[in-house]
């Protein structure tokens, strides 16, 4: 199966800005893909998308990026449900589902686009995925697949606490698979790097430990619906790569 990446990024204007704004590149292939991610952090979900977006032409639609978005936005420029969340992000709260949902809802036209999407951090709940069920069929859309990339623990502990952070710039190394040219110290800046608390081994067995038990509802909610496709995520990007689209072709 060839693997070619030549589809070209999409700024996703739409989805991060809001209504009224157009994306720079809409890419209609001769097969529409709509996706779902899941994977907890550290087992290479970020790159997948990317791979999977440019081979597949789909656009990647980050509820994350949003949330970002948000805050380099002026206050006019933001639309009610972006408003929302970021009062509750600037107070510490969580988002609610329902703020996440009229966001979602907002950008009804980046889910029917003729490029197809995959979406990313969304939904997170069986509410969330079940309105978004609703809202796909009130538009004649499906969803083809979800993607529930896994990998044991261990591995994932070893992944995530061998990154260290520069304290001045914020780049990002790893002990083994991308070490400093000299040990504990930016090469880009020279100056000191750190283990983050989050990258602590403990504390990613914490983390792990709640993804797994707010996912396991969702990924049960969408093997019940015959769409879930685990995948090990072990290896390298590319081969876990060729191992998706073999799931999906």
């Amino acid at each position: 199966m060839a693997t070619t990446l030549t589809t070209p990024p999409n700024d996703r204007a739409a989805w991060l800005k809001g209504p009224g704004n157009k994306c720079s590149n809409i890419s209609a292939s001769k097969r529409v893909w709509r996706l779902v991610l899941l994977g907890a952090p550290g087992v290479g979900k970020g790159t997948q998308a990317e791979l999977l977006c440019k081979f597949l032409g789909t656009c990647q639609l980050s509820t994350g990026d949003v949330f970002r978005a948000a805050k380099s936005l002026p206050a006019s420029e933001r639309s009610p449900a972006m408003t929302a969340a970021l009062g509750y992000m600037q107070r510490g709260e969580l988002v609610p589902d329902e703020t996440v949902l009229d966001m979602v809802r907002e950008r009804v036209a980046c889910l029917t686009c003729k490029g197809g999407f995959l979406l990313d951090g969304f939904p997170r709940t069986v509410p969330q995925a079940t309105a978004l069920q609703e809202l796909l069929q009130a538009n004649q859309v499906h969803i083809d697949a979800v993607l529930d990339y896994q990998l044991p623990i261990e591995e994932i502990v070893s992944r995530l606490s061998g990154r260290r952070t520069c304290v001045q710039c914020k780049a990002v190394y790893h002990t083994v698979n991308r070490p400093p040219k000299q040990a504990d110290v930016c090469d880009v800046c020279g100056n000191k790097l750190i283990q983050r608390e989050d990258d602590q081994p403990e504390t990613i067995r914490t983390r792990m430990a709640v993804y797994q038990s707010a996912t396991a509802p969702l990924t049960a909610f969408y093997a019940k619906a015959g769409l879930l496709k685990t995948i090990p995520a072990n290896g390298t990007p590319q081969e876990i790569f060729e191992r998706t689209m073999s799931m999906l072709v």
